[in-house]
């Protein structure tokens, strides 16, 4: 049986948006275009806000001046969908705002109705827009020497998780970028380092990625009970679910495709 992707999807907004897509294109050096391209300042003044925004020098290591998940869970109670330069903020598949990106006094607006809606999160946040440089975890964490990343998931994996610990599993918690079926659990961890190659796009399997307390979170609420980063340590005595790829070339990929290692 092939390794083939069964599923596409990416996050225009850092942490608060889960679109999932038939196909997506590839750009070199970055990854999937459209990828987390936006995310949302916290604690910081427009000037700080925008060095924070250009530069991934500037992120590394400062969890605290970006909103996530991880320091505010309540966001994942919300979507967001990017389409032709409109933001469209979402909460139960209802709208409440849209926005043009390239309007400043817009996005402000935005950042206000956030805060009206969260009234625990303190002002002012920011949103923060690069393409080259999107707001990756590999773009603020210091364990890692590459700054952008795709992530792919091996949905066996996950469904051997879940029969491990006796509970359903939806897949999108781990809000992966590529999923792929066709390939024993846990055979991804053996390409680290290596190359592999959808479409004719080349791929660097650069490491296992660390999951967070954001996977405890149930989809589309703020409730924090699954739990299921301490059962993947205890399960297998490691916190990581799929591998980092960094993108050699640019491309497309699609659904259907077929993964191959290159030996």
């Amino acid at each position: 049986m092939s390794t083939t992707i069964s599923s596409i999807n990416y996050c225009p907004v850092k942490s608060v948006s889960f679109q999932s897509v038939g196909k997506c294109q590839i750009k070199k050096n970055i990854g999937i275009i459209g990828d987390r391209i936006f995310a949302f300042a916290k604690d910081l003044d427009l000037d700080q806000a925008n060095l924070f925004e250009k530069s991934p020098d500037e992120r590394k290591g400062k969890w605290n001046k970006i909103l996530t998940l991880k320091n505010y869970p309540a966001l994942n109670k919300y979507n967001f969908f990017f389409k032709d330069k409109k933001l469209t903020l979402t909460l139960k598949d209802k709208e409440i705002i849209t926005i043009d990106v390239n309007q400043l006094s817009e996005r402000q607006v935005l950042s206000n109705k956030i805060t009206e809606l969260e009234s625990s999160l303190k002002q002012p946040i920011v949103l923060m827009n690069n393409v080259d440089f999107p707001f990756f975890d590999t773009s603020i964490s210091k364990k890692v020497d590459f700054v952008n990343s795709v992530s792919l998931l091996n949905i066996q994996s996950i469904n051997e998780f879940q029969k491990k610990i006796d509970k359903e599993i939806e897949a999108s918690i781990f809000r992966g970028n590529i999923y792929v079926d066709g390939i024993e659990p846990w055979k991804e961890r053996e390409w680290i380092g290596k190359i592999i190659k959808i479409n004719g796009v080349s791929f660097k399997v650069e490491k296992y990625i660390p999951r967070c307390v954001a996977i405890n979170l149930k989809p589309q609420t703020d409730d924090n009970s699954l739990n299921l980063l301490q059962l993947l340590k205890k399960t297998y005595n490691h916190f990581d679910m799929g591998i980092y790829l960094t993108a050699l070339d640019d491309g497309e990929i699609n659904i259907g495709n077929q993964v191959t290692l290159e030996l």
